[in-house]
């Protein structure tokens, strides 16, 4: 078995106990982070975030998604956000990156769980309940069918959205977000999360 294999089966046994990752989805995918090396019709090189290179098999049907920056002032009362975070000792949550989900992709992962981002880090796919001013930065309160938290977003926090982008955006050199499926025992592009004139995903 191949090491590029070994370590997509492993980030599939993540994926399996990760909502955030795999929400109810057949096939089970899984979600690399990494700067493309290569891309041709068929397939795209990624050398992933820890150093390994990992030879990918790009789906007939891929699609790329275009991440790009927003402002803090655009999330308001009644958003559907995705919110990256690391558990603070007061119980709130430390926000890593915010994402600020388009009307249609409403409803996405919702609720709080583990995530990948960092060590004990998490996920909260919530709908704003309130925003206001903190000595520590902007305070979001999330709300979700089985709870709420508490976000403190500082001002290094990525704040980005998403609309769909094309193929062409995905150049070597990117960095981008692939998210993976086992495709006959192949691991498989299906989506790519991309930037624009040299933005990258938040990791």
């Amino acid at each position: 078995m191949t090491l590029h294999r070994r370590q997509f089966l492993h980030a599939l046994a993540f994926a399996a106990a990760s909502p955030a990752i795999a929400v109810a989805q057949q096939p089970r995918t899984t979600r690399l982070r990494g700067t493309v090396e290569a891309i041709s019709d068929s397939k795209l090189t990624l050398l992933e975030r820890s150093g390994q290179r990992m030879e990918l098999a790009l789906s007939p049907n891929w699609i790329v998604t275009e991440v790009y920056p927003v402002k803090l002032e655009d999330v308001k009362a009644g958003s559907f956000v995705g919110v990256g975070g690391m558990p603070q000792p007061d119980g709130s949550q430390r926000a890593i990156a915010v994402v600020l989900f388009p009307e249609t992709m409403r409803g996405t992962g919702e609720g709080h769980y583990p995530f990948d981002f960092l060590p004990q880090s998490t996920m909260t796919n919530a709908t704003v309940a309130d925003v206001a001013k903190s000595p520590t930065g902007e305070r979001l309160e999330l709300k979700y069918k089985d709870g709420q938290k508490t976000i403190i977003v500082p001002p290094e926090a990525p704040i980005v959205s998403l609309r769909p982008g094309e193929r062409g955006m995905v150049q070597a050199g990117q960095r981008v977000a692939a998210v993976v499926q086992d495709v006959n025992g192949t691991p498989t592009v299906v989506r790519v999360n991309a930037g624009r004139n040299g933005f990258a995903p938040p990791y």
